[in-house]
């Protein structure tokens, strides 16, 4: 029987220590704050944000958002992002994806400092993690190594696919996986033998956006499966795993609502935590 790896509760977990370490935190006069930006009126991105920012303010932290017109413009935006780089009760900036078409977003994403990337999406956060240097790491890949460790999945060692090789998911994880010592091969779309790659892996992370592209043909017996993607259909939510064909083959998955997207939410606090903490930490360095 296959085990459902219970995302909603490890993240549950990680937000109640956040909350609990920015109670101590607000003694010491600063709260952490997220500063969310969303530009349009792309619906899906409505509800997204407006999740985010419910998760902060039940964590303690201040809400600060903006909202700009669909047709916003690239100076418009930009000034929004260098307002609250300048301001010191913002800990971190979050530009809400995609943006209207008119827009380009690498630009603007780089005009977030560094130090304030919860996303970890700028070129300086994506050097750092190259690196192997202090940063914020990218939420959804961060929330897959949790979740790993929260089950307890050891990772030194651990042969590990990550299918898709995206700039969100993909190409992260591929390094925080090989940071912690795991065996990485990355399957993407010009991947000849999918199944070649996926089977003889230990756990198999799937970021594809490829509505049910893995099946029990491509899992060896009680291997774990993390399914990232998710896709609305006429039956409700579904990801890129098939995941009833996996029952009684993959040891542990993880559904689909109810693994990985909490877990984005849970790292998008921890990273705003962090980086309040880390700006207090340089802040109390003397000249």
């Amino acid at each position: 029987m296959t085990t459902m790896i219970d995302g909603t509760r490890i993240a549950r977990n990680i937000r109640a220590r956040v909350a609990e370490r920015v109670t101590q935190v607000a003694r010491s006069g600063r709260v952490p704050g997220l500063a969310t930006i969303l530009v349009g009126d792309d619906p899906a991105s409505a509800v997204y944000v407006a999740a985010k920012r419910r998760a902060i303010r039940e964590a303690g932290m201040h809400d600060i958002h903006r909202r700009l017109p669909q047709h916003a413009t690239q100076s418009e935006v930009a000034a929004v992002v260098d307002e609250l780089a300048a301001d010191p009760a913002v800990s971190g900036i979050l530009l809400q994806l995609p943006l209207p078409a008119q827009l380009d977003a690498a630009p603007l994403i780089d005009r977030i400092p560094v130090t304030k990337d919860v996303d970890g999406l700028t070129t300086a956060s994506a050097g750092r993690l190259s690196r192997d240097e202090r940063g914020l790491r990218p939420c959804t890949p961060s929330g897959v190594i949790e979740l790993l460790d929260a089950e307890g999945i050891e990772l030194k060692g651990t042969c590990v696919a990550v299918v898709g090789w995206g700039a969100l998911v993909g190409r992260p994880l591929a390094q925080l996986l090989l940071r912690r010592g795991a065996t990485v091969t990355v399957a993407h779309e010009f991947t000849v033998d999918l199944a070649a790659v996926t089977r003889p892996a230990d756990v198999v992370v799937v970021a594809t956006g490829v509505r049910g592209l893995i099946g029990p043909e491509h899992i060896k017996s009680g291997a774990t499966v993390v399914d990232v993607g998710i896709h609305r259909t006429p039956d409700g939510l579904t990801g890129d795993v098939r995941a009833a064909e996996l029952d009684g083959v993959a040891g542990r998955i993880t559904p689909v609502p109810g693994g990985v997207g909490p877990m984005t939410i849970a790292m998008l606090l921890v990273n705003t935590l962090r980086a309040a903490e880390w700006t207090d930490e340089r802040e109390s360095v003397p000249a």
